[in-house]
């Protein structure tokens, strides 16, 4: 169990690429449910899980047969004002999961990083290894000097532009010039989708758990959702007994002797009920915080993903941050040819994953470095500048005329001077050209 534990602490070191509701379901609940186990197995096999009370005539070897027939079979609850069943085949309350429950809590949290398999393991399939990029992101914010940082820098931007360049291949939907739009490949929203669909995991996963919890340890036809805690509390504290988590039950076991068979009742004591109890009262205050913190945080990404303008602000703040951008030029066409047909939603989540493990210097600056990078691909492959032409006058040769058939003037063929104006290009213009650029000392 250990070994298990530390394993487990191991791997969940090096994932990054997600936010902190993510990381309380698949990395602290787990850790939760592991030490519950843990806990349980400890006082299953190291401790007395159960103690019988024996029959006078019974000797050592007797009682440590009882107690570990009564630990197998089961034992059964029975109220003290209620009579004890004379006939086998009498209804009995049976306790069946005490002995399960260690198997129980690691299928518990098996069940809650599930989510991030599916997550670390699809989105690998998209052409980005999004944990790396946030290793290297995470290296990048620890790092003090300059070559290493550049090192960093220049891979990060190396990673995220390969996946970006990766989906120009893949058909570009018609941009929609609405505040909202879609999720899918071919408008870069891949990885958003299944980001999404992870949420709704941890989020159906926590509620799944909470449902089974009550229709296995409440069996009064209530609100499945509902809780007493203070009937909760009141039998831990032994003013009375739990139906669910009694210390006190009854075992019946037949011996065999002389060719007769003698049948038993024993009252057996279940102290790790105690542990179970207040375990699963934890459990149960702790799942529906999750479920709170999931769904806000599940609403707050479907509306980061559905909203664009709230994308373009993110993405604008950093590149000001960075003096990439004017104040005024917020609202330019040329942020929004970056936003939609460079970073799309999928780099803009990317950024944001960023943004949500990392502080915001080490954004701005691998934001800013993007945007350089694309602005020069973009000046590269974009065509000379169409050079307009402007006719001043007639020169001082003289003009030719011509005529028709008819001996009719037709045109006037007079030689003009041509003057070239000047051109105001992007890849020339002052606010986004390299001279600007942030001093990279500062960040």
């Amino acid at each position: 169990m250990e070994s298990l534990v530390a394993l487990a602490v191991s791997n969940w070191k090096t994932k990054l690429d997600d936010d902190f509701a993510d990381r309380l379901s698949h990395r602290y609940t787990c850790i939760l449910l592991i030490t519950f186990a843990t806990i349980v197995t400890g006082k299953q096999y190291a401790g007395e899980p159960i103690t019988c009370w024996m029959p006078k005539e019974f000797s050592g070897s007797h009682s440590k047969y009882t107690n570990n027939i009564c630990w197998v079979n089961n034992t059964y609850y029975l109220p003290f004002s209620k009579r004890i069943p004379q006939r086998p085949h009498d209804h009995r309350d049976y306790i069946e999961y005490y002995q399960w429950a260690p198997f129980v809590f690691l299928f518990q949290a098996m069940c809650f990083y599930f989510p991030t398999i599916v997550w670390h393991g699809l989105n690998s399939r998209a052409g980005i290894d999004s944990d790396d990029i946030l290793i290297s992101a995470t290296k990048l914010q620890d790092s003090q000097q300059s070559g290493e940082r550049k090192k960093f820098l220049d891979l990060i931007v190396q990673q995220i532009h390969r996946f970006l360049h990766s989906r120009q291949g893949i058909r570009q939907a018609e941009r929609n010039p609405s505040r909202f739009t879609g999720c899918g490949k071919r408008i870069g929203g891949y990885l958003c989708l299944l980001y999404s669909i992870s949420k709704m995991l941890y989020l159906g996963n926590a509620i799944l758990q909470m449902f089974i919890l009550k229709m296995i340890f409440w069996t009064e036809p209530t609100n499945p959702f509902s809780f007493n805690l203070s009937e909760w509390i009141s039998s831990n504290v032994g003013e009375k007994e739990h139906q669910n988590f009694p210390k006190v039950t009854l075992c019946d076991f037949e011996i065999r002797a002389l060719g007769n068979v003698r049948r038993y009742t024993v009252q057996c004591l279940l102290p790790i009920n105690l542990y179970m109890q207040v375990i699963y009262t934890i459990l149960w205050v702790w799942m529906t915080f999750l479920v709170v913190v999931i769904f806000l945080n599940l609403c707050i990404w479907l509306i980061r993903f559905a909203c664009r303008s709230d994308r373009r602000q993110f993405i604008a703040n950093h590149l000001v941050d960075a003096r990439r951008l004017d104040d005024d030029d917020n609202h330019s066409r040329t942020l929004d040819d970056f936003l939609d047909d460079y970073l799309k939603q999928d780099g803009a989540f990317i950024l944001r994953l960023i943004a949500h493990n990392t502080n915001n210097i080490s954004t701005t600056e691998i934001t800013a470095n993007l945007w350089n990078n694309w602005r020069t691909l973009r000046c590269r492959r974009r065509p000379p500048p169409y050079t307009s032409i402007e006719m001043v006058g007639p020169s001082s040769t003289p003009s030719t005329p011509v005529y028709s058939l008819h001996g009719t003037p037709i045109v006037e063929a007079s030689p003009f001077t041509i003057e070239k104006p000047p051109i105001t290009d992007f890849c020339n213009s002052t606010t986004n050209s390299t001279a600007n650029l942030v001093d990279e000392s500062v960040l």
